[in-house]
């Protein structure tokens, strides 16, 4: 069974209002996402969890099939495991991928490639999308409300960065899970989670309005 996409797009944002309809090169951040999730020829459907009409709408355009999440799932304390979880407790999926709505950068061979990773892993339950840290995470300071500060990794103060382990992050764009053991574990940091190095140009941060400028200036109408 090929695999479904799940991506969670609330109405609600805080920092960044209405971030996931916000346009790009002629389409909402999320009409580019569903085209992206199109062209890699990966999933037997395009899931859009959303509370909101406008979303909605966008999706069904975009020929994607809506799923009516309750508003207790759109709150700001909502987790996007909880939404994937609502999703596949009510259809019959095994493989999926979440699929972040502002990941509108992410390019079908990326997909492709990290559905190559996942399926030749087969003790991975999740595959994440990460990038490397700008700054190592071996510096990272614990700051108190005083400008009291201390290592929060102190067991690498003197080591030498081509001795310290190879750090990564999640960065927002995607995550391959299996839905029995999602369930379980309830969580995309699982036992067994593998990751796939996204390249940098289709990677942004979209929490504010200068990381939109920073979307804008990056995107190509080439990115499909």
């Amino acid at each position: 069974m090929k695999p479904v996409a799940i991506i969670p797009a609330r109405g609600g944002s805080k920092r960044l209002p209405r971030k996931n309809v916000l346009p790009l090169g002629g389409k909402p951040l999320l009409g580019r996402v569903i085209d992206c999730c199109q062209a890699s020829k990966l999933f037997s459907k395009i899931i859009v969890s959303t509370e909101d009409d406008e979303i909605a709408e966008i999706a069904k355009a975009a020929d994607a099939f809506v799923y009516n999440r309750s508003h207790s799932l759109a709150e700001d304390r909502s987790t996007v495991a909880e939404v994937c979880e609502d999703v596949l407790l009510n259809g019959n999926y095994d493989l999926f991928c979440c699929v972040y709505a502002t990941a509108a950068l992410l390019k079908p061979g990326t997909l492709r490639s990290s559905f190559e990773l996942f399926e030749t892993s087969r003790n991975a339950n999740v595959v994440m999308g990460v990038s490397s840290y700008n700054y190592s995470p071996a510096q990272a300071l614990k700051v108190d409300s005083n400008a009291s500060a201390e290592l929060l990794l102190p067991h690498y103060l003197g080591v030498q960065s081509q001795f310290q382990p190879k750090f990564r992050v999640s960065n927002g764009t995607f995550y391959w899970g299996r839905k029995d053991s999602f369930l379980i574990e309830k969580t995309f940091y699982s036992n067994n989670l593998f990751v796939f190095d996204v390249p940098e140009e289709e990677v942004c941060d979209l929490d504010t309005l200068s990381d939109y400028n920073v979307l804008l200036s990056k995107f190509s109408d080439d990115d499909l």
